[in-house]
């Protein structure tokens, strides 16, 4: 099976650096735009998370074509640290607590990113036995997710942090037997 794993377009929050999970943000005028110089071909299923930015991005992508919600699929939630940017963040003690664990600690207030990272690839797994008899797979997700996805099946194994995405790009990868290769970016 093709897989298509497409992070959503620019956001308002994108621009500013800040980290939007939970907050359900529409795309900015510059992230529709960036979208309309893309084209993608046409998938077998599109699923898409449940976020404004995510479906903006699918139906713009993929128009016309049904989409599948998975609320698995959702962003992290940063808790405390949503909506905000490094810039207002520096001299929190917990910003700095969290930085120094590579970012491994919980959020305050929020998810811990291995409840994080365990949701999302559980709903790839799901929905990818869902839909096993089709040839492609259209997944337009968060980065987050996508970082999840790729660093516990792709091959050869990269880190969490090795598989970012750009915004209204992601990644063309073969899935067999619970594994993703050749994972190319678009």
């Amino acid at each position: 099976m093709m897989i298509y794993l497409i992070r959503h377009g620019l956001t308002a929050g994108n621009l500013e650096k800040r980290y939007i999970g939970r907050t359900d943000e529409p795309l900015c005028q510059k992230g529709i735009e960036e979208l309309s110089l893309l084209t993608y071909p046409r998938c077998g299923v599109l699923v898409c998370s449940p976020m404004k930015r995510c479906i903006q991005t699918a139906e713009l992508l993929f128009p016309g074509q049904e989409l599948h919600i998975c609320e698995g699929l959702r962003e992290c939630d940063f808790g405390s640290f949503e909506g905000k940017n490094y810039a207002e963040l520096s001299g929190d003690p917990d910003y700095q607590r969290w930085i120094d664990s590579q970012g491994e600690m919980r959020f305050p207030g929020g998810e811990s990113p291995d409840r994080f990272r365990k949701r999302c690839t559980e709903a790839f797994i799901r929905t990818v036995s869902a839909y096993s008899g089709i040839s492609s797979l259209a997944f337009v997700v968060h980065g987050g997710t996508i970082m999840s996805i790729l660093e516990k099946f792709a091959l050869p194994h990269r880190s969490y942090y090795d598989w970012h995405t750009e915004n209204g790009h992601g990644w063309l990868c073969r899935y067999d037997g619970g594994k993703i290769t050749i994972p190319e970016k678009l």
